[in-house]
This record gives structure tokens, C-alpha cells and sequence, in this order.
């Protein structure tokens, strides 16, 4: 598509004191590099600014000792910290790039036991009560973000933003949810929001006007007692007077029980709230959550949703998604499919960020692609994510490279989650991997079986063939009534209205979820008023936090579905911070889920459990659908290793796991770094 097509999306931003080159902000996420070598985050950053966008902001980094997120998380208290950030300011602006620092007071929302807030009111998901700030040391945590901003400015940041969203301290002196106050700081919203405003006001007379502020402001709470609308409008326009120069958009605390950025939620499910907004103020406002694509991003400018886009994850994914947008290349966006699997869930795990769909993003330092010296002929036998992973990485190394599949198409696993609901995404990988493959050279030889024979003119030989489904010993197991997962996601056979589902993890709960839309149904990620009416978001905001009080209830799925699994814990899915998603969805559709269950038999009126109490029970169902693991395929492995020939195995044909595409990719990419 041409960039004219893109036009806002590209026009200079005329801030009055600075020009950004786009309206794109790369916005702020933890990624680990933030507590590393400052090496590392800002070869993190230059990549990003040699992609082309408009301004990047980093994770938040504390403003005092007790705004910290954890014992050791990075800070921004000293002359010796900003000495340590000038690695990451000169990094960035040499690649003609724009940087901003997130200053940040966890609050509440802290693994620290010294933590303060607006009042002594604990989070429901972290495990420390705060202790009430004092009149005395909210002067104190003032001064301590106006310092951080001088600071920062010392380090040779562009500007910062104010983390004001999200259920952090700012955002909890805002609401009654977290501020009980009766002093000068709590009681009216005039002085619940005195504490950010002085923020604004402090940093700005520190840093002078010369310097962005960018301010993240909670535009919807998505909490019970969280901003009324008309506050939430109150606040914008005040924090505009303080000095702010753009507001930036926070959708939801930490603690609201409403997805907001998962695969789940449709592609700009928030900008309406953001257009509100920017109805009430004359200074730029940034949408966010969930825009991943030109297209969707330049529709919302277009709207008048916004004056800029937000996007954080769609950068660990394709640094040069800007670039690639202003030359007309959209096609090769590699695509954020918002899967969390390596972002949120390795932050909130202890771990360092990267990302599923490039396992480059955060190891910039470590995961080094150059040519080749010496070119390859290499096969490569299996097209799944694995398989596409290595053959782009080896062909933009240089090597030659054939790429075969007993498939049509390319996407092995890829092809079942994209037709899940709520996994629609993969779409766009697939779109990604075709594009770049055909780019690179990779030789495509799909559609056809092939055997160790066909294997014999190469230099070296990557099996990733993937997995083959378990076959659990289960009496009855070959009854008529039982169906293996890829005979309804793959196949389409089909399934009847009754039905149990053996194994609550990936698999499982994806089958359930296409099995539960199949039909009539819709998802609710299908539009953005379906995902709020199902959601229970009120978008006329009439309640506060924007939560209408009651979820619709979903139309009644046209079957009866059980998921049942071994393990006594709670069925949820893989990922560590979507389960509750998966979770809250389908008990919404009314499937049952049932754990701890040891498997009797199948027989000719159903599966017979026995449930830990130790009853038996007969489930009276059509089919049982088996999702129980799988085992490596490595058909080939044998003769091709016969042949005296160099041999590699990634992906499932390495290790069978849940639909493990994270290990899969990042597996290719990394055998591809080195033959």
C-alpha cells in the first residue's frame, strides 16, 4: 500500500519547541535491559530509532526510594544515574531518534515491603499493605519526580512522561478506590488531583519550557470506585494548564478484571475513550492498546480519535514498522499478535522481555545476524514456526535455502490457532512469512511428502517436522465417539453438541473456544461494542471507572462443552497472564471445567470420570475430543543421519511442547545465527 495511504500517520508533529518526525510514539514497557547494562537498552533503543519513530519513551524507572517497583529496579535519583543513561540518549540520538524517560511511583502496585500510597490500602493482587503517605513526605515524592526530571534532562532525554495510569501512585491519589484521605490531598476530586498536578507543575518549572512532558493518564479505570467521566475530563484539561505538553493514553489498573491489551481485544478498542479526550484540550493526545497495523493507526487519526499513536509491543516485534511504512512495505510488518507469551508474561515471571514473533527484540547484543562467509545449500523439512523462523534468518544470512512441506501452505500450527477466536492474529504471521520468504530466495517445495532421498544434494539438513498428537491410555479410546483436536481444528469433522474435552491446557481450551463460536455464536473479539457489551465496559461512561456494573450474558452456546484435565489446578490456558481470560470466557459461555479427574473409560453413552472426592460420574456427551500432549515427529531423523549428513532438529521435532511457537522461533533464529 502506498505511505500517502498513511499520510497522517507520518506528518510532522510541530510541538512548538521541537518537531517529532511522525505521529508514532514507541510507548513505555518494562523490559528487563532497564536493571542491565546500559549498553544493552540502548542498543535496544538506537535500532528502534533507526526504524524511524517519532519518540520513544522507556519503562519506568523510580523516582524516590519508595517508588520503586522492587528492591533494585532501575531509578532515576542521582547525578550518577543520569550519568549512566547518557549510553542510551547518545545511542538513540545518533541514530537521528528522540527519547523520553518514564518517571514512575509503584504505589501500591510494588513487590516491596516499604511501600506507600495515598492511604494504607492493600492491593487485591499484590501481597504488601501500603503504609499512608504524610502530608510531609507527599511534598518529599514531589520534589523527588521533579528531580528525577532534572535528572533526566541532564542525561540528555528529549523529555519524560509522567506515569499518571494503570492503578500507579498518581493514578491512586485520583480515585476513591485508593484515596481515603480527609486532608489536603483526598475527599473532593479538586484535592485527590492535587497531587498529580503538582508533579506537572514542579517538573515543568525544573526543566523549563523546552522539554516534553508527556503525561500517561488513566482515561478509563476499568475498576469499581475508579475516575468518573466529567473527572477524568476535569483532570485532562488542568494537567494542560501545569505545563504538559502531549497526554498519553492508560486503559485499566493493573487490577481490572477487563482485558485490555491480549490478543483478545479488537484492534482499537479504547479510542473512543481517548477521543474524549482530545474534545477538551488543544494540546496532542495519543490513543493506544491493541493498534498494531498502518492501516488501524492512520483510521483513528483520520477519526479524530487522536493526534499521534501509542504503541509498545508492535515494536518488539518490528523495530522498523515505521520505516517499513513510510516505503510503502506494510506487507513486511512483522506483526504484534498480542499474545503476551514473551513480553508481559516473562516481565511479570522475573525474566527479561523479548517477543514471540522476533526473539531479536531485547538481546539486540546477544542474537547477532551477519552474512555468511561461506554459503549453504541447507533443506529445511517442516514450515511451521520453526521451520519459517530459520529459513528467513539463514536466507538473510546468505545461505540457499529450501523450505519443504507435505502441506499446501506454509504455517504448520499457525494454521489451527489463526482459526481459534481471539487468535485471529496469526493471520498476520503467516502474511509475514510469505512475504519475507519469497523476498529472501527461500525455495518453496510444498504439497508433497518427502524422504531422505530428496535430501541428498544438500550441505545440511533442519528437521522441523513438529509434533504428532498423543494417543493416551484411555479405555475406549477407539470408540467411535472420540475425536483427536486436529480432526476439528484441521480437519473439520463433525463434532456433536455434547461434548467432553480431555486435557485443560493450549490445546484444550483453544478447541473449546472454536468449538463454543462454531456456529451461530459470535466472538466477542469481533467488534469493539461486542467486546464491551461482554465485557460489562460502559462506553458512555456514565459509571465510574467505566464499568457498567453487569456483564451482558452471552447468547447460550449452541453445545454443552466440559474441559476436564488431571491436574488439580485451575484450567487456564498457557499463558501466565491471559489464563484468567481464557478463564472468565469460557465459564461466560457456560463451559464446565473440571479438574483433578482421573479418566474411567469411554463408552457408549459417554467418557466415565471419577472426581477427587472419589465419586464416578458418567458424562453423557457426543464426542470426547483428546488434547493431551504430544511427542516429537522424527520420521526422518534416522536416514537422514544414515547419509552422513549434518543434521539439526528445532522446534516440536526437538521438543514436543503445548504449541510452543515462542521456543520454536526463537529456536530457528538462533540455529540460523551460527551454521
Amino acid at each position: 500500500m502506498p505511505a500517502a495511504q498513511h499520510a497522517k500517520l507520518l506528518e510532522p508533529l510541530n510541538l512548538g519547541f521541537t518537531t517529532l518526525k511522525n505521529r508514532v510514539i514507541m510507548g513505555s514497557m518494562h523490559t528487563g535491559l532497564e536493571e542491565e547494562d546500559p549498553a544493552k537498552l540502548a542498543a535496544f533503543f538506537a535500532r528502534r530509532a533507526q526504524g524511524d519513530v517519532g519518540l520513544m519513551i522507556t519503562g519506568g524507572f523510580a523516582t524516590s526510594e519508595t517508588a520503586v517497583l522492587w528492591p533494585g529496579a532501575g531509578r532515576m535519583t542521582s547525578e550518577a544515574d543520569a550519568l549512566r543513561h547518557r549510553t542510551v540518549t547518545d545511542a538513540v540520538h545518533a541514530a537521528g531518534g528522540k527519547i523520553a524517560i518514564q518517571l514512575l511511583h509503584a504505589g501500591r502496585q510494588a513487590y516491596n515491603v516499604n511501600m506507600v500510597s495515598a492511604s494504607a490500602k492493600q492491593s487485591p493482587i499484590f501481597p504488601f499493605t501500603p503504609r499512608a503517605l504524610t502530608a510531609e513526605e507527599i511534598e518529599q515524592e514531589i520534589d523527588g519526580f521533579a528531580s528525577a526530571a532534572g535528572y533526566a534532562k541532564m542525561a540528555g532525554y528529549d523529555g519524560v512522561e509522567v506515569m499518571g495510569s494503570e492503578g500507579y501512585l498518581l493514578n491512586q491519589f485520583l480515585t476513591e478506590r485508593g484515596n481515603e484521605r480527609t486532608d489536603e490531598w483526598g475527599g473532593t476530586f479538586e484535592k485527590r488531583m492535587r497531587f498529580p498536578l503538582e508533579v506537572v507543575r514542579r517538573i515543568r518549572a525544573k526543566v523549563g519550557a523546552e522539554f516534553i512532558i508527556v503525561y500517561r493518564m488513566s482515561m478509563l479505570d476499568l475498576v469499581p470506585d475508579g475516575q468518573s467521566l466529567e473527572e477524568t475530563l476535569i483532570l485532562a484539561r488542568e494537567l494542560e494548564k501545569a505545563g504538559v505538553t502531549i497526554l498519553n493514553t492508560g486503559i485499566g489498573w493493573h487490577e481490572a478484571k477487563i482485558p485490555t491489551i491480549a490478543t483478545q481485544v479488537p484492534r482499537g478498542a479504547f479510542t473512543w475513550a481517548t477521543r474524549k479526550i482530545k474534545e477538551v484540550v488543544s494540546i496532542p493526545v495519543a490513543a493506544s492498546n491493541r493498534l498494531n497495523m498502518p492501516d488501524d493507526a492512520e483510521r483513528v487519526l483520520q477519526n479524530g480519535d487522536a493526534d499521534m499513536i501509542a504503541m509498545a509491543r508492535p515494536f518488539l516485534a518490528d523495530p522498523d514498522w515505521v520505516l517499513k511504512t513510510k516505503e510503502a512495505r506494510v506487507n513486511e510488518i512483522n506483526t504484534c499478535i498480542g499474545c503476551n507469551q514473551a513480553c508481559l508474561d516473562h516481565t511479570f515471571g522475573g525474566k527479561r522481555c523479548s517477543c514471540l514473533v522476533n526473539p531479536q527484540a531485547c538481546h539486540e547484543t546477544e542474537l547477532v545476524f551477519v552474512k555468511t562467509p561461506a554459503r549453504k545449500k541447507i533443506a529445511v523439512v517442516g514450515a511451521g514456526p520453526a521451520g519459517m523462523s530459520f529459513s528467513l534468518t539463514a536466507a538473510q544470512r546468505g545461505h540457499a535455502v529450501t523450505l519443504f512441506d507435505a502441506s499446501p501452505e506454509i504455517g504448520g500450527q499457525f494454521n489451527i490457532a489463526k482459526q481459534v477466536p481471539g487468535k485471529e492474529e496469526f493471520h498476520e504471521t503467516i502474511r509475514y512469512f510469505n512475504t519475507m520468504l519469497n523476498k529472501e530466495g527461500v525455495q518453496l517445495k510444498l504439497g508433497q511428502r518427502i524422504s531422505a532421498d530428496d535430501l541428498k544434494d544438500f550441505d545440511e539438513v533442519v528437521l522441523a517436522t513438529g509434533i504428532i498428537p498423543n494417543v493416551p491410555s484411555l479405555p475406549g479410546v477407539d470408540h467411535p465417539k472420540v475425536m483427536g483436536y486436529l480432526d476439528v481444528l484441521k480437519h473439520g469433522k463433525p463434532v456433536g453438541q455434547r461434548v467432553a474435552i480431555v486435557g485443560g491446557g493450549g490445546i484444550g481450551v483453544d478447541t473449546a473456544e472454536f468449538l463454543t463460536h462454531h456456529g451461530s455464536e459470535q466472538s466477542p473479539s469481533t467488534s469493539i461494542e461486542d467486546f464491551c457489551e461482554f465485557w460489562g465496559i460502559d462506553r458512555e461512561q456514565k459509571a465510574r471507572g467505566g464499568i457498567a456494573g453487569v456483564k451482558a450474558q452471552p447468547e447460550a452456546a449452541t453445545r454443552q462443552i466440559t474441559i476436564l484435565q488431571r491436574k488439580p489446578k485451575k484450567i487456564a490456558g498457557p499463558g501466565k497472564t491471559t489464563g484468567w481470560i481464557h478463564r472468565a470466557a469460557l465459564e461466560a459461555k457456560g463451559v464446565r471445567l473440571m479438574s483433578g479427574v482421573e479418566y474411567i473409560g469411554v463408552e457408549d453413552a459417554g467418557l466415565r470420570i471419577r472426581t477427587p472426592d472419589g465419586a464416578e460420574h458418567l458424562l453423557e456427551v457426543d464426542n470426547v475430543i483428546v488434547c493431551a500432549g504430544q511427542h516429537p515427529n522424527r520420521e526422518l531423523e534416522e536416514s537422514v543421519l544414515a547419509m552422513g549428513k549434518p543434521l539439526h532438529i528445532i522446534g516440536g521435532a526437538f521438543k514436543a511442547a503445548e504449541l510452543d511457537a515462542k521456543e520454536a522461533i526463537n529456536q530457528g533464529a538462533r540455529l540460523a545465527a551460527t551454521v
